[in-house]
C-alpha cells in the first residue's frame, strides 16, 4: 500500500533535515567554523564580541576538529605543523576543556623565556618597537572593570581604555602588537621553557592578561599537543560592542563594528 500524502511528506521532511545536519557536521568538522571571542586576552588584535571563520584544514584533523570532540579518530591524520605567528584555535586541556584561541610563539625544540617583558626565543631577543598606545572605547562588553582603573582615560568626552602597546617581529618576519599593562614579576620574568615534541608553545598578545603557555593548569594552558589545535583564524566576518539586545533587531546594527568586518590575519 503506497504511503498517504501526509506520511510521504514528512519523510521528506526527516530527509532534509537528516542531510543538512550531515552537512554542517561536515562543513564544521573539515572545512570550516565559527568562533566568538569571549575575552580580552588577544587583545589588541581581537576584540570581545569579534567572531571569526576559522579555517579547519591547516594543521590536520583529530578528535577536536569535531563538534563536542567526538573520538572518531585516533591520533593527528594529515598533520602538520602551524608557523611561528599563527593565531590558533585550540581545545584546552582539563576536565573543563573548551575552546581557546591564542597567538602560537614556539615550535617543538624551541627554548623561550620572557625577561623584563620581551620574548626571549631560542636564546636571542624577539625585537619590540614602542608604538602608538591602544585607546579602546568602554562599552558593555568591555566596561571599566575589564580595562583596570589605571588604565582609564577620556577622549573627546568618552571614556576609554588605554594600553602600552608594542610590536613584535617574529625571526619568520611575521609581526603583530602586544600590550604590556605594567610590571608583574610572574609573567614578565619566567623560567627557560623547552617546548617537547608533538606540542606548541601559545601566548596572548595581551601578555599581563593572558592565561596560557607560561602557566602551567589550572592556572593556565602549559604546552599544547598539536592534536589538540582545531584550525587557524581567518577573518573577521562580525563584530558586536555588546549593546545589542536580541529582541530589538534593529539594535544589531547599531552594535555592530562595521570597521572590524573583513579583516585578515
Amino acid at each position: 500500500m503506497a504511503d498517504t500524502p501526509e506520511k510521504s511528506e514528512t519523510k521528506d521532511t526527516l530527509r532534509f533535515f537528516l542531510k543538512l545536519a550531515l552537512f554542517v557536521f561536515i562543513l564544521r568538522s573539515f572545512i570550516v567554523t565559527s568562533f566568538v571571542i569571549p575575552s580580552e586576552s588577544m587583545l589588541p588584535r581581537l576584540l570581545i564580541g569579534d567572531y571569526l571563520f576559522v579555517t579547519k584544514w591547516n594543521y590536520g584533523y583529530s578528535r577536536w576538529s569535531f563538534p563536542f570532540g567526538l573520538p572518531l579518530l585516533p591520533g593527528r591524520v594529515l598533520g602538520r605543523d602551524p608557523a611561528r605567528g599563527d593565531v590558533v584555535v585550540f581545545r584546552s586541556p582539563g576536565p573543563d576543556d573548551h575552546d581557546v584561541i591564542k597567538r602560537v610563539i614556539g615550535l617543538p625544540g624551541d627554548t623561550i623565556q620572557v625577561r623584563n617583558g620581551q620574548v626571549i626565543l631560542n636564546g636571542r631577543p624577539i625585537p619590540k618597537q614602542r608604538i602608538a598606545d591602544f585607546v579602546l572605547p568602554l562599552t558593555p562588553n568591555f566596561n571599566a572593570d575589564k580595562c583596570g582603573a589605571e588604565h582609564l582615560d577620556t577622549v573627546a568626552g568618552q571614556g576609554v581604555c588605554r594600553y602600552a602597546r608594542f610590536r613584535e617581529t617574529l625571526p619568520n618576519g611575521r609581526n603583530y602588537d602586544v600590550l604590556d599593562q605594567g610590571d608583574f614579576p610572574d609573567r614578565d620574568d619566567t623560567v627557560v621553557y623547552t617546548v617537547p615534541a608533538g606540542n606548541v608553545f601559545l601566548m596572548g598578545d595581551n601578555r599581563d592578561d593572558s592565561a596560557d603557555s607560561r602557566f602551567a593548569p589550572p592556572m593556565g594552558m602549559g604546552y599544547i599537543p598539536m592534536e589538540r589545535l582545531e584550525g587557524r583564524a581567518a577573518v573577521t566576518f562580525f563584530s558586536t560592542d555588546g549593546t545589542a539586545e536580541w529582541i530589538k533587531p534593529w539594535t544589531w546594527v547599531s552594535a555592530a563594528r562595521w570597521n572590524r568586518i573583513g579583516e585578515g590575519f
